[in-house]
């Protein structure tokens, strides 16, 4: 339950300079499955530049406030229900919050060098308060109770998780043009429009949706660099020639459904 100075030092590793440069100091410290529950004392270790808190019983990560340097940040498998109830490490880069009851998201405009952020398996309902992260390249809300995409505009996203949830269209992805992977597998989607001009998508991920129209490839017939396309469990595979025609179709794709897409199936 309650972390001991013991317990914590059995996770400390990684000798190196304070960011200072006045000491020597632990960096990381690693604690995962302890059956923890009040990591309080961890306010006095202010040199932590990264924090593994995995599989454990958190519920209060106020501590981090006395933490400046953090950078990377693991809670995942918590008992956490609130979000950043913490003051902000100004340097914090990556964060695992997934596995834990959090209900909604906010405000993070604190966090500006956010370049990961790991919600899934969460009770979120609205994508919202990442305006002001203009760092962030990969966010996971899958497995979270979202019924439509939004709050992404102008990110810097590369890859994107929103699978196992209940949305229906792909909106809110028009200007989030850096994007690379984006994963809708398991949702309600029944048209691809949406995905259109995004040039830097390599994979996309639709298993489990109700696209019914081969005609609805139109929307991504013209995207350069696509190579991986899952629409496995989707109507449209019943169609008569569907194989077939989605490579016609995506010339430039190399894997359809998890399977390779051979020369010969091209010509």
């Amino acid at each position: 339950g309650v972390l001991d100075e013991d317990t914590a030092a059995e996770g400390l590793h990684t000798l190196g300079y304070s960011a200072p440069g006045t000491e020597y100091v632990y960096l990381h410290l690693s604690l995962p499955g302890r059956e923890l529950s009040d990591i309080s004392i961890l306010s006095g270790y202010i040199h932590l530049q990264k924090m593994e808190l995995s599989s454990n019983k958190i519920n209060d990560l106020s501590c981090v406030s006395h933490m400046p340097y953090l950078t990377e940040l693991n809670a995942s498998n918590n008992e956490l229900s609130t979000f950043f109830n913490f003051k902000a490490p100004k340097n914090l880069r990556e964060v695992d919050f997934s596995h834990n009851r959090i209900p909604k998201m906010q405000d993070l405009s604190a966090y500006p060098c956010l370049t990961k952020l790991l919600l899934d398996f969460n009770e979120i309902e609205e994508i919202r308060g990442l305006e002001g992260c203009p760092s962030l390249s990969q966010l996971g809300l899958s497995h979270n109770r979202l019924t439509a995409i939004g709050g992404l505009q102008d990110l810097p996203l590369r890859i994107l998780n929103l699978s196992f949830n209940q949305i229906e269209k792909v909106n809110g992805l028009k200007n989030v043009k850096t994007l690379q992977r984006v994963d809708l597998s398991h949702n309600k989607i029944n048209s691809l429009q949406g995905l259109e001009e995004h040039d830097l998508l390599e994979l996309i991920n639709l298993e489990d949706n109700q696209v019914a129209e081969l005609s609805e490839l139109k929307w991504i017939a013209d995207l350069p660099l696509l190579r991986v396309l899952n629409l496995l469990e989707n109507p449209l595979q019943e169609q008569e020639g569907y194989w077939l025609s989605a490579i016609f179709m995506l010339l430039q794709v190399t894997e359809l459904d998890l399977k390779k897409v051979s020369v010969e199936e091209k010509v």
